[in-house]
């Protein structure tokens, strides 16, 4: 995925279905400049990860 759709996903008032490795995750934040997105999986709220915008797939 690319840094400007993540940032879309981020900022839409809609729940947009991603997935990290098949696994449904919620976007917490992205970082441009890094190519990377702070997310945690919907299930677990606090369980933060940061991860590689590649690795982010829109459903």
């Amino acid at each position: 995925m690319d840094a400007k759709r993540a940032q879309q996903i981020l900022n839409s008032e809609e729940m947009i279905d991603v997935t990290c490795n098949g696994q449904p995750v919620y976007i917490e934040s992205v970082d441009s400049n890094e190519s990377k997105a702070c997310i945690h999986p919907i299930s677990e709220p606090t369980n933060r990860q940061e991860v590689s915008l590649d690795s982010l797939q829109e459903q």
